[in-house]
């Protein structure tokens, strides 16, 4: 049977309570479920696994090991972060749709087969959707719906991949994988759309700024971080992975840079880090996957710092486009001295969290002999400096562009934000915290003399070249805009062709119910009576089922 205590239970348990409870009391309601569910990880037993028998199927609805258990930490810290920043908004539906988003969250990192993940993905992007629908507005609907189709498209992938396996298998354990077939394939495809591999990551700047000030606060944390969990757990070792990963981390650095919309901006880094992540889960060494679950850890720190940071501003300003803000820090200064922590902290400067993590999956790079990535990773460095690190905090609070007038945070969400520096500190200062609850035991510091002069100077060298930049005007204007990616092709060129296509098939249509439908019915009656109906396996049958479906949502993602 599951464990008394499921790390999913806490949250389940504050969803119901949620919509019955008022005030004080609903804030006690919310903030008890990260403290009481992150309280049970100082005792929880490792390697463990429990199991139970569905319909003949042989289900680990839960595993707690090293890899879950350090994601599971950061997920509580996470939950606890965007709760309390959260705590003053007075909206059921977004509050409800968080907790049941965090416990699907961490249904995702405690499920032991591909059933269990499935139910789990599922629901991940099924209650997440409601944070971005909460905004309730046209925009931020449509990109709900955008979102949705999305999210469960991966779903569909996964329940194929899923079922190919147990058909090939006959087991759903959910264990490390090789790309030797369609079903690893198909589940490969569906964690990296969730985690935002190249042409498939345009739902993460298009719907994470779209959410509340505060519910983008909540997606930044967990879809993506759970997808980096599944593939490090499914494809550790995947040299592919190595590709993709250099790739994530290089292009979204221009997107950043032209960006008005400073949330959008920040949904670009995310994929920007997502791939130093996916590279370590490429390398597939001990050192490469502590490096990739320690940025995981503090990227969710600091990433919501930052997320934090505008989405007060777009409270307390109204807007978080660069050429409308300006000279916010005198209004603002506690905003502005948190946001300056989390942008320092992503650009990996010592001392902060970002650089004890970062520079494991670098060193990793150099020990393994990917001299051509680890520079292609070492200009991603500088850019996330230019777009995180000063395009941020510059244009949020100290450019002279715009005319914004806002007050200071409130006092909830300056704690939220404080509790999020402290952390980016604490952990810089104190890395072996970190590393103690590590996947694997592997000595690591990450001061040493010269990966702390080579960070250095690229932080020097790449803030002289943004100065030189803006002081020659070589740099790109703050200009409201819209820029042109990879969704270009389902908003405007696969439509076109699926209109073409659509006409011809209701021509089809038209013809088969009119000449054809006999004929049709006739030979399927034929077939049928002939067995084709006895004889096919009911595995078989759900995995057409999974197809049809994948291709009624390709159909629903050009309409929306």
């Amino acid at each position: 049977m599951i464990p008394e205590f499921h790390p999913v239970w806490p949250f389940l348990i504050a969803a119901a309570l949620v919509p019955v409870t008022r005030g004080w009391l609903r804030a006690v309601v919310l903030l008890a479920a990260p403290i009481i569910g992150g309280l049970q990880f100082f005792d929880m037993e490792l390697d463990v696994t429990r199991s139970m028998s569905l319909l003949g199927l042989e289900l680990i609805p839960y595993r707690a090991d090293s890899l879950s258990y350090i994601f599971g930490i950061a997920f509580h810290i996470g939950a606890l972060m965007s709760i309390l920043f959260a705590l003053k908004v007075r909206d059921t539906l977004q509050q409800v749709s968080g907790l049941l988003y965090i416990a699907a969250g961490m249904g995702v990192l405690f499920a032991g087969d591909l059933l269990t993940l499935f139910i789990q993905w599922e629901l991940l992007g099924l209650t997440s959707a409601g944070l971005i629908f909460a905004g309730r507005t046209p925009e931020a609907v449509a990109a709900g719906l955008r979102y949705l189709v999305y999210q469960v498209l991966s779903g569909v992938l996964l329940m194929a991949g899923a079922l190919l396996i147990w058909l090939d298998t006959g087991s759903l354990a959910f264990e490390a994988m090789t790309l030797d077939g369609p079903a690893t394939w198909l589940i490969f495809l569906a964690f990296g759309l969730k985690a935002g591999f190249p042409l498939l990551h345009n739902w993460i700047p298009d719907s994470y700024p779209a959410g509340t000030p505060t519910g983008s606060v909540f997606l930044c944390i967990f879809t993506t971080k759970a997808a980096i969990y599944a593939l490090a757990r499914g494809f550790p070792g995947t040299e592919l992975l190595i590709y993709i990963g250099a790739v994530m981390a290089f292009f979204p650095i221009f997107y950043a840079i032209i960006e008005n919309n400073l949330r959008r901006v920040l949904s670009y880094s995310i994929i920007n880090q997502l791939g130093f992540m996916t590279v370590g889960i490429g390398i597939g060494t001990e050192l490469s996957l502590n490096g990739t679950a320690a940025h995981a850890f503090a990227h969710i720190i600091y990433k919501a710092l930052l997320f934090m940071s505008m989405g007060a501003l777009l409270q307390q300003a109204g807007t978080v486009s660069a050429s409308k803000l300006g000279g916010l820090y005198r209004q603002m200064p506690w905003t502005a001295t948190f946001c300056i922590i989390g942008a320092a902290s992503i650009s990996a400067f010592p001392l902060l969290s970002g650089f004890v993590s970062k520079a494991m999956i670098m060193s990793a790079l150099i020990k393994t002999d990917h001299l051509l990535i680890w520079l292609v990773m070492l200009f991603a460095s500088a850019g996330v400096l230019e777009h995180a690190g000063i395009k941020i905090p510059y244009f949020g609070f100290f450019s002279r562009h715009g005319h914004a007038e806002a007050r200071e945070a409130p006092l909830n969400m300056l704690l939220a934000m404080g509790l999020a520096a402290f952390l980016c500190i604490g952990i810089g200062v104190y890395p072996q915290a970190l590393y103690a609850i590590l996947p694997y035991d592997y000595e690591y510091w990450p001061y040493d003399v010269t990966h702390v002069l080579i960070q250095m100077q690229l932080l020097l060298f790449a803030t002289l070249a943004i100065v030189w930049m803006h002081r020659s005007g070589r740099y790109p204007a703050e200009i409201p805009s819209t820029n042109l990616d990879a969704d270009w092709f389902a908003r405007r060129a696969v439509p076109t062709l699926a209109q073409r296509i659509h006409a011809t098939l209701t021509a089809a249509g038209n013809w088969l119910s009119s000449t054809g439908w006999r004929v049709g019915s006739s030979v399927v009656t034929s077939n049928v009576e002939r067995g084709l109906g006895r004889t096919s396996p009911v595995g078989t049958m759900a995995l057409w089922v999974a197809i049809l479906l994948a291709v009624m949502l390709m159909f629903g993602i050009l309409e929306v």
